[in-house]
């Protein structure tokens, strides 16, 4: 029987067929993710990979139990970025700032000078005048020309000679090689169910309460600062891995997306904006999904899709996605009044991109520009409390514990906001105890990982972008620890001093999470160009260090690091990169995804970024125990951070994508003929062309071995 498209409703007025070029007419369409027919850990959508049906046609139905395809609301978006809000103020003013500085000092005053090895070394920074709020001019003079230092301290740990430096470095790695086998081994848990919100929460949560507790941490019991530093560390990492698996969820559901191509006559925003009031657009939506589900499982009606549709279009046209948006990032073509109707696609630059990646690169550096901004609040909170206790150590162990505090409170909002978002369960039986149960996930994780790394040697670019990413992640990591203690132990800059150093990347880092993509708008610049633009400027900071061999510069006495206030470009220069970097490679590689495994890609991505900084800092701290200094380290920094760049010279996003693309519909007809062995358990049932296809796949011959 012929389908017959369903009656509209009474308000719905058809637009008119607008022409597209001299012989074709538009259709109204509607694009929508394609069904994954994979049960590989991550059974989710491409954000690039969609198939467009007519106006006439419902949406998909959930591809499995529990799944939650409501549009992405705004409440939602909030609850992201609020955890960015929440957490960032961690890795910039923790991680970035005062936990390395915190337990130098610690160490430091359990420790003996380098130069005789007996002499104690206790800090010789400025003291204060108690008169400071006054207008003392010798109070100003001696927090920002601070005498320097006595010199190089080492502590004994086990026998073995540490430099205090480097023993900040060194905890920093082994909280990393912890974090990157934490991840791996709970992703399975976090990809199906309802765990990935749960875990987000379980590790945010320990891991600000390890922040407060360096407020009771005294120089005597030191190593204990150092076990905080690496339970916070590893939470923080975990808490964001699965922060980020939710946002090629939250892309593919928008409303931009999911109805990019559809024309509507009437706003959808009003009536959003009422139901905000009456308690949010999720209400909505979840009583229109009861009603689905009283029509018997029914896809959402025509009714529906047209509001949905109206909605996108008024949306899109409110952030700039459909009719400023064709590119990488914000805007990569010129401003040009909205068209009259959507249905007539906008030209795009060779450069262009999908509109998915437009909106993740957007919410991406949204998400981290509202982080930066948080931290730059507590990072001046920090430096009035350091200056208020007279840069004693208590004052830094404040400071943390106003960091992990106000990591505690702003999390309690994403606790409400964050939707879920399961993923597809996992087939336990219901009577299996939780330690088997927790054993089949810890056990599921690690083949899935397997799996995942097995799919990836498959696809160039995703293996070429991880490459350049496994060290580009390393340098900016190690660039940021190593500049702390070189200014504290051989500048001798006070802990306000160097607060400020973090303050001025965080503002630079907030300028660059938004002026990147102007400027690869202006220079029409693709993702990956931008990217390398990037990598030459974050080259320039290293290279300055090493500026002071030179004997010439030496001579100036200034130039290569030899003054404090020389350190503070250096931090305008690396805010500058990291807000570029951060929000572009994470996007960009959400386009070499193969369609339905992003949180398995996204997981493996984690794990290269976290899993690289093991070595960049104990590489750090092995050449500073081996010189007695840090400068020397300059040489492997600008090895480390050069690097990446020949390598992200071969990323093709394109021949990425497709190869992507390619490889999932495989799988999934992998997976098909995989149900299809489950169904007769006997492969003599099978055709003898479908068995040949199997014997012929790696995928069937590992999955073999393994009885699937």
């Amino acid at each position: 029987m012929a389908p017959r498209a369903p009656e509209l409703p009474p308000y719905y007025r058809p637009p008119p067929s607008m022409t597209r070029d001299a012989s074709s007419h538009s259709k109204v369409s509607v694009s929508v993710p394609s069904i994954s027919q994979s049960n590989e850990a991550d059974d989710e959508q491409s954000l690039s990979s969609r198939h467009t049906f007519d106006m006439e046609s419902a949406p998909d139905r959930p591809h499995y139990a529990g799944e939650d395809t409501r549009l992405t609301s705004d409440r939602e978006l909030r609850g992201f970025y609020m955890y960015g809000w929440a957490a960032e103020v961690f890795v910039v003013c923790g991680i970035g700032s005062f936990i390395p500085v915190t337990l130098e000092q610690l160490a430091r005053e359990n420790g003996v000078l380098l130069a005789d090895r007996s002499t104690p070394c206790k800090a010789t920074m400025p003291v204060v005048n108690p008169s400071f709020f006054s207008s003392s001019t010798s109070a100003v003079d001696a927090l920002f020309n601070p005498p320097p230092e006595k010199g190089q301290c080492v502590v004994y740990i086990l026998g073995i000679e540490i430099n205090t430096a480097s023993f900040a470095m060194y905890t920093f790695s082994i909280s990393v090689l912890i974090q990157a086998l934490l991840i791996i081994s709970m992703s399975g848990a976090a990809d199906h169910g309802r765990f990935r919100k749960t875990f987000l929460l379980y590790f945010a949560f320990v891991g600000s309460i390890a922040t407060m507790l360096f407020l009771p941490v005294v120089p005597k019991v030191y190593i204990l600062g150092a076990f905080l530093a690496i339970i916070a560390n590893t939470c923080f990492g975990a808490s964001f891995v699965l922060l980020n698996s939710f946002l090629p969820l939250m892309v593919r559901f928008h409303p931009t997306v999911k109805y990019a191509d559809t024309s509507a006559a009437t706003s959808y925003v009003e009536r959003e904006e009422e139901e905000e009031e009456d308690g949010g657009i999720d209400i909505d939506i979840e009583t229109e999904t009861e009603e689905d589900e009283e029509r018997g499982g029914e896809t959402p009606t025509q009714e529906n899709v047209i509001r949905g549709a109206q909605y996108a279009n008024q949306l899109g046209e409110r952030e700039g996605l459909l009719d400023e948006v064709a590119d990488a990032t914000t805007a990569l073509l010129p401003h040009t009044p909205p068209s009259a109707d959507l249905t007539i696609p906008r030209a795009k630059s060779k450069s262009a991109a999908s509109v998915e990646l437009a909106l993740a690169t957007k919410i991406s550096s949204y998400g981290i520009a509202i982080g930066y901004i948080a931290a730059l609040l507590v990072q001046t909170i920090g430096i009035l409390v350091v200056i208020a206790f007279k840069s004693s150590n208590f004052g830094l162990r404040l400071v943390l514990f106003i960091v992990g505090a106000w990591w505690f409170v702003f999390t309690l909002p994403t606790a409400r906001w964050l939707r879920p978002r399961p993923g597809p369960p996992l087939h336990i039986d219901a009577q299996t105890s939780k330690f088997r149960t927790a054993l089949a996930y810890f056990t599921y994780s690690w083949k899935s990982l397997g799996r995942t790394v097995t799919h990836a040697r498959h696809l160039k670019d995703v293996l070429l972008f991880l490459a350049a990413w496994f060290l580009l992640s390393d340098s900016i990591a190690t660039v940021s620890g190593t500049a702390v203690l070189f200014a504290k132990t051989t500048l001798g800059m006070p802990y306000a001093m160097l607060a400020l150093i973090n303050v001025i990347a965080t503002v630079f880092g907030v300028l660059g999470a938004f002026l990147w993509s102007r400027l690869s708008a202006f220079f029409r610049l693709s993702p990956t160009q931008t990217i390398l633009l990037c990598i030459l400027l974050f080259e320039t900071i290293p290279i300055y260090g090493l500026l002071g061999y030179i004997p010439a510069v030496q001579r100036l006495g200034f130039l290569g690091l030899q003054q404090q206030w020389e350190m503070y470009p250096l931090g305008a220069v690396y805010g500058l990169v990291l807000g570029g970097l951060s929000s572009y490679c994470r996007a960009l590689f959400g386009e070499l995804i193969p369609p339905g495994y992003e949180a398995a890609f996204y997981a493996l991505y984690a794990i290269t970024d976290k899993g690289s900084s093991i070595f960049g800092p104990a590489i750090v701290g092995a050449i500073t125990d081996a010189y007695g200094e840090i400068r020397p380290a300059f040489w492997f920094l600008a090895l480390l951070v050069g690097l990446p760049f020949p390598i992200m010279l071969l990323v093709d996003v394109d021949r990425g994508r497709d190869e992507g693309a390619a490889l999932a519909k495989t799988l999934a007809q992998l997976s098909r003929v995989r149900d299809a062995l489950d169904d007769y358990h006997d492969e003599d049932s099978l055709s003898q062309d479908i068995r040949d296809d199997l014997h012929s796949s790696y995928s069937y011959q590992r999955g073999t071995r393994e009885g699937f």
